[in-house]
């Protein structure tokens, strides 16, 4: 499925969700919008969870 189709269906989600539940409902969609993206990229092997606990690089230049 293309990114472009990805996008119209999220858009779809979120307008459906502010129209009919509110700005609560909204935020809501979004956010497990956002958590199901992160796995997603998870089980398509494009993350890694070390990326998320390992310092960055401002952290080894202050040593």
């Amino acid at each position: 499925m293309s990114m472009a189709v990805i996008g119209l269906i999220t858009g779809m989600a979120l307008g459906f969700a502010g129209y009919f539940g509110g700005f609560g409902a909204f935020l809501l969609v979004a956010a497990l919008g956002a958590v199901g993206f992160v796995a997603g990229r998870f089980a398509d092997g494009d993350l890694e969870p070390s990326s998320f606990f390992r310092p960055g690089r401002g952290d080894e230049r202050r040593r």
